[in-house]
């Protein structure tokens, strides 16, 4: 596949798209999109050599790339968190909208099991795109409770969004606020109860170092020190 370049792959893809809605993730989407831009139909195989697999796993990446151009030329470092997620969501699906029913019907490719994990390692090469684009770099646990928190927004985002048919997907854009918002709510008890374990730990702390320092001797927990 190194023989073509990212812009024939992506002609070629822009133009599969066209044929998904009638045709679905198929052989016949692919060739027929690769006949629509003069490519002969080995070139097609040799582009995407798993078929229907390389052709879905290259949309997503090619919808992740789209929406990180737009990242990077927006400024909003300034924006809230979760001010910044919401844009980037929005990014992807505003680039997702002229291919609305050929998402619907990738979605629908993914619930065949044999698909299942692949869609699931593109869900997360998207949140951890949308997450570097931010400006988080995180390397501790929360990189993980980061990830999967978002996931879950933006899976059930896309959702709902091939579903709505409001204009402007303003219910879209609803749906999203209210889940960020359940988010930050879960973040921000995550916080306190940090907060307040922390100033539990501490004064326990003092106190075993002062019994250790009076005695001389390891304190635990449950002996009497006489």
């Amino acid at each position: 596949m190194s023989e073509f370049t990212s812009d024939s792959r992506d002609r070629l893809i822009e133009s599969i798209l066209s044929y998904v809605p009638i045709e679905g993730w198929s052989d016949a989407a692919l060739q027929l999109g690769g006949h629509q831009i003069g490519m002969a139909p080995a070139t097609v195989i040799s582009c995407f050599p798993s078929g229907v697999r390389d052709a879905v796993k290259y949309f997503s990446h090619w919808a992740d790339r789209r929406m990180s151009d737009v990242m990077e030329d927006s400024n909003f470092s300034t924006e809230r968190v979760s001010q910044r997620i919401i844009y980037s969501v929005e990014a992807r699906l505003r680039i997702l909208d002229p291919h609305k029913e050929a998402t619907r019907r990738c979605l629908s490719w993914f619930t065949v099991p044999p698909n299942t994990v692949l869609g699931l390692r593109l869900l997360y090469h998207t949140v951890d795109d949308i997450w570097h684009g931010i400006g988080d770099h995180s390397a501790d646990f929360s990189f993980y409770t980061k990830r999967g928190l978002l996931a879950a927004v933006l899976g059930s985002t896309i959702l709902f969004w091939v579903e709505d048919s409001s204009t402007d997907c303003e219910e879209t854009s609803a749906f999203l606020e209210r889940r960020i918002d359940d988010v930050m709510q879960i973040h921000s008890v995550r916080q306190r109860v940090n907060k307040l374990h922390e100033n539990t730990v501490r004064p326990v702390r003092v106190l075993r170092a002062a019994v250790e320092k009076r005695y001389g001797r390891p304190f635990k927990g449950d002996n009497r020190v006489t």
